[in-house]
Order: C-alpha cells, then sequence, then structure tokens
C-alpha cells in the first residue's frame, strides 16, 4: 500500500529522500502529517533519540521543514558510520 503524498512539494521531495535512506513515514497523529522513523532505531542509535522525527502539515516555511528532515536523515549515526555517542547511566 502506497501513502498519500504531502501537500507540500519540498516535503514531499524530503520524504522520499528518507524513503530511499531506509526510513519508514508513517500518515497521521494527533497534530503532525505523519512521522519519520530511523531503520536503525535501536539503544546504539543515539540511545533512541532522534529516532522519530515529526512531519507538520503546514510548516510556516516548508523549505526550512524540508531541509530539517533531510538533516535527521543525513546526521543519523548509523548512516554516516559514525561512533556511538550513547553514554551509558550507572
Amino acid at each position: 500500500m502506497t501513502r498519500r503524498s504531502h501537500s507540500k512539494p519540498e516535503i514531499e521531495a524530503a520524504l522520499r529522500y528518507a524513503e530511499q535512506n531506509g526510513w519508514r513515514v508513517d500518515v497521521g497523529g494527533a497534530h503532525a502529517w505523519g512521522k519519520i522513523y530511523c531503520p536503525y532505531n535501536d539503544k546504539e542509535c543515539r540511545c533512541g533519540i532522534f529516532c522519530i522525527s515529526s512531519i507538520w502539515s503546514t510548516p510556516k516555511n516548508a523549505g526550512n521543514h524540508a531541509k530539517q528532515i533531510r538533516q535527521v536523515v543525513d546526521n543519523c549515526t548509523k548512516h554516516n558510520n559514525a561512533d556511538d555517542f550513547c553514554v551509558e547511566e550507572e
């Protein structure tokens, strides 16, 4: 089943970029148009922080929101093969 497209072309392009990088896009929610989920959503991926990001239906600036979506995808620690930033609490 295909998801419905976002009404803003810039955001739709950013969502397709996220999907191409393995992120899951779920449509629906209370206040958001939907959410994107990191494919590596585990404890080793920034302790689970930033592994979910909301997608707004009517952002103030669609271009900036699209840029933020791409930054979330690009800054994924597993995607970049970066060192683990998670610090275990004792």
